[in-house]
């Protein structure tokens, strides 16, 4: 029989720890576990329990990618839901509570990464403010035209985004000092799912009522109805991009849903569930399908959960056996 060196040219690297972004294919002997291990492509995507937030709440809203992310604001505590101001940084691992945004609210929109994001809109009660965050603090800017809440939100930073839907079909652009009003959703709604940048948007889901799974593309200049979800829900999360995106959890028409669906800029297909059903949760902006971070929300008590995204085909570390 060959050895792997034959094979492969070269020896079996022995390391003290796994590495930090292994490739493909790669293997090596983690000498602290005393075991072979190895890198593969998964080939269905699938959820992960990852650190819990510090405090249960629904309502809140996300930004940032799966190992840099933002929690933020929502409803919290016990037993009348109060609105908090609290914002936790997520950093892969475990959660840490940073500074406060300046107005407590739930179901705002959101958009940005970990150390540059635009928080807009949401129930304090419904309310147009805006605020900034450059990684430390947040900071008040020019307010929405339109007051609303349960809105869906998409950009790259701090500096430009898109807000729309709500409790309106309104759409705005924001160029880093003040919104623009601009081409109207087709169809209006509330707790819609939102994923994209400020001129390639994707909006789904919603409460006309009732809840549908109407999905729209933003092209820059306006919205087009594209296919549709597998199922009717409202207040559920999205992530990634509008050709290459997630849509979890919500309301579903009869019940609170686990289902998780990826958009592939077609269509819509079913994949893994969330690992408890809950609705009004947050979720990580992103940049793809890849991966993605799903946390908080109602089950229907207030959940601390937090799930971790790993699409088919990204590299997963296996451990071999003789078995």
């Amino acid at each position: 029989m060959a050895t792997y060196k034959e094979i492969f040219g070269t020896n079996i690297e022995v390391l003290e720890s796994d590495p930090s972004n292994p490739v493909e294919g790669q293997v090596w002997y983690n000498s602290t576990d005393n075991v072979v291990k190895g890198t593969a492509a998964t080939t269905v995507g699938s959820w992960a329990t990852g650190g819990g937030l510090n405090a249960a709440r629904q309502g809140m809203r996300g930004s940032g990618i799966q190992t840099a992310a933002l929690g933020i604001s929502g409803q919290g505590g016990a037993p009348t839901n109060v609105l908090t101001a609290a914002t936790e940084s997520y950093n892969g691992t475990s959660w840490t509570e940073v500074n406060d945004v300046n107005t407590a609210r739930s179901f705002a929109g959101a958009s940005g990464t970990q150390t540059s994001t635009l928080f807009f809109g949401g129930s304090a009660p419904t309310t147009a403010a805006t605020e900034s965050w450059n990684g430390t603090s947040w900071t008040s800017v020019t307010s929405l035209n339109t007051a609303r809440n349960s809105l869906g939100g998409a950009g790259v930073d701090n500096t430009s985004a898109l807000a729309f839907g709500g409790s309106t079909n309104a759409t705005e652009a924001w160029n880093g000092s003040a919104w623009t009003e601009v081409n109207d959703l087709n169809t209006s709604r509330t707790g819609l799912g939102s994923n994209g940048i400020k001129d390639a948007a994707l909006a789904f889901g919603g409460e006309v009522p009732p809840k549908t799974a109407v999905t729209e593309q933003w092209n820059g200049t306006s919205w087009t109805e594209v296919a549709d979800l597998n199922t009717a829900v409202s207040t559920g999360a999205g992530s990634g991009l509008y050709t290459d995106g997630l849509s979890f959890g919500g309301e579903g028409p009869s019940t609170t849903t686990a289902n998780t669906e990826l958009w592939n800029g077609t269509s819509w297909s079913e994949q893994n569930n969330l690992s408890a059903a809950r609705r009004q949760l947050g979720g990580s902006t992103g940049t793809g399908s890849s991966s993605a971070l799903a946390f908080g929300g109602e089950t229907p008590g207030l959940s601390t959960a937090t799930d971790e995204w790993t699409g088919a085909g990204a590299p997963l570390t296996v451990t071999f056996t003789d078995s």
